[in-house]
């Protein structure tokens, strides 16, 4: 499916975003964990957190819609031996979390995914699982896996690289290994399996960037989960960068390993307010309110990047936007996404007008320029890099043509709706 963009006027309304796609993932895999029922609130509908539902199924949980915003999960007859492959999908989280959590089953199973997703390194997650004891046969660190699920011994794993992924699918082996499982990472990723561990009961302790579990049995409690900061990324984008714009986004999770693009739209004298602060299930959430702003350019780099790695191609389309120079370091895990999100922004934002280097780990926008448009755009099978071409077309002089849009289903399939309802 193809998408035409054309020029807005302005962007205005009070939206509410999807559901934190992170904390849906976990929401349902920590469910299965629990032996018991667990009633989800307001879980995200995408098809990433569709594949790990589908795969928690096969493995023995039942589920029961009670509306289309509550869920429950009843683990009682899980975990048990799948009798079918195991699909992923696109799912780089569903895949990495769930090779730690069968790995220490006592039965075996085989995880497949997509061509995107087959193309992914799992090397970063099957070193440590070996580790600890863990029987995996792949192919070149790559999918499909066979995993021959035994019990684990904990291991102290020191990460060359800040990764939510590698921490969680550690930590969640840990679960059901014997002894103290811990990690330790340059950086402290997004924090939503401890926080998650620790609301539901897991014996967890969290000392900076290094985080211990021991063996442990998570209790079944109910879960509401916050708003996606990632998704509402586009619409804080958006009204940053439209003349005459101002919306209000309700119940967004503004978790502190999760927020860095606040920081970054503060830096670059971005007019945003953070209002009605709360705790939800554990998660700090808010209202967020922005209007159109004259930004600035800024550095980007070090410890904030595993805070917002999944927003910097958007960042770099309000980067576009800003007078001065905007620098992106330290993001080299970029290449390794659904697409290599270096090169990609690069590339299509360069056909739109933009001035953009690329180099080893990041990128160096050149601002403000005014995009002109008229041309094609491609996707390249990621989600992020269609939505973020959507919110440049809304400021070029001329339509754009974004192909296979429909990849934006994967995360956000009420994307469309949602950015139509606000435009005029």
């Amino acid at each position: 499916m193809n998408k035409l963009v054309k020029k807005a006027k302005y962007i205005k309304g009070e939206i509410e975003i999807p559901a934190d796609k992170s904390i849906t993932h976990r929401a349902f895999m920590f469910s299965a964990l629990t032996k018991g029922k667990v009633k989800i609130s307001n879980f995200s509908k995408g098809k990433d957190c569709l594949s790990t539902l589908k795969i928690i199924e096969q493995l023995g949980c039942e589920k029961k819609y009670i509306n289309e915003k509550e869920i429950i999960i009843d683990a009682a007859n899980a975990l048990k031996e799948p009798n079918t492959l195991l699909d992923c999908g696109n799912s780089g989280t569903t895949t990495r979390l769930m090779a730690g959590i069968l790995s220490g089953q006592n039965f075996n199973s085989k995880l497949i995914g997509d061509i995107s997703l087959s193309k992914r390194p799992m090397k970063r997650v099957i070193e440590p699982l070996s580790m600890m004891g863990a029987e995996i046969i792949h192919n070149d660190f790559k999918l499909p896996i066979e995993i021959k699920g035994k019990k684990l011994n904990a291991i102290e794993y020191n990460s060359p690289l800040s990764s939510a992924q590698v921490k969680s699918c550690i930590l969640l082996a840990g679960l059901n290994a014997n002894g103290v499982t811990t990690f330790t990472e340059p950086y402290k990723s997004r924090n939503h399996t401890e926080l998650m561990f620790e609301y539901m009961g897991a014996d967890i302790k969290t000392q900076g960037n290094r985080v211990s579990v021991k063996e442990s049995q998570l209790m079944p409690v109910d879960i509401s989960v916050c708003g996606d900061i990632s998704s509402a990324a586009f619409f804080m984008v958006a009204a940053l960068i439209v003349p005459n714009s101002e919306i209000l986004i309700k119940n967004v999770g503004i978790n502190e390993t999760r927020a860095g693009i606040i920081d970054v739209i503060k830096s670059m004298n971005g007019e945003i307010e953070i209002i009605n602060e709360r705790l939800v299930s554990n998660e700090k959430t808010a209202d967020i309110k922005l209007r159109y702003s004259k930004l600035k350019g800024c550095t980007i780099q070090g410890e904030i990047i595993p805070k917002l790695i999944d927003e910097i191609p958007i960042i770099a389309v309000m980067a576009t936007q800003a007078e001065g120079k905007t620098v992106i370091k330290d993001a080299q895990d970029l290449r390794n996404k659904e697409a290599d999100r270096i090169s990609t922004v690069k590339k299509e934002l360069t056909k739109l007008g933009a001035h953009i280097e690329e180099t080893p780990d990041g990128l160096i926008i050149y601002g403000k320029t005014e995009l002109k448009g008229g041309c094609e755009i491609e996707c390249c099978h990621d989600h992020r890099i269609a939505m973020s071409a959507y919110i440049a077309g809304l400021i070029c002089k001329e339509d754009i043509l974004i192909k296979e849009f429909e990849w934006v289903d994967i995360s956000f399939p009420e994307f469309s709706n949602l950015i139509t309802s606000i435009t005029y």
